[in-house]
């Protein structure tokens, strides 16, 4: 399942991240973030409005939001 599937609160950890979906420098952002192949994730919240974009994700102690974009990037098992 990718991450954007990941029910709310549901912790999980990614897989594998198809980084030819994103711009170099939205890659380079989100492994800057810690959002990587091993990282253990979590979908804390999701928009209200139509795309429910962003979605805050969990990574540790920190939260970080990101387009539904990249989490459809982003295979993860649950935990």
């Amino acid at each position: 399942m990718t991450l954007e599937e990941l029910p709310t609160g549901k912790r999980a950890r990614i897989t594998a991240v198809d980084w030819s979906l994103l711009a170099p420098e939205e890659g380079q952002r989100l492994r800057a973030m810690g959002l990587d192949e091993g990282a253990r994730v979590a979908v804390a919240h999701r928009g209200v409005f139509a795309g429910r974009d962003p979605l805050s994700i969990m990574v540790g102690r920190m939260s970080v939001a990101i387009r539904r974009s990249h989490a459809q990037a982003m295979q993860v098992e649950a935990l």
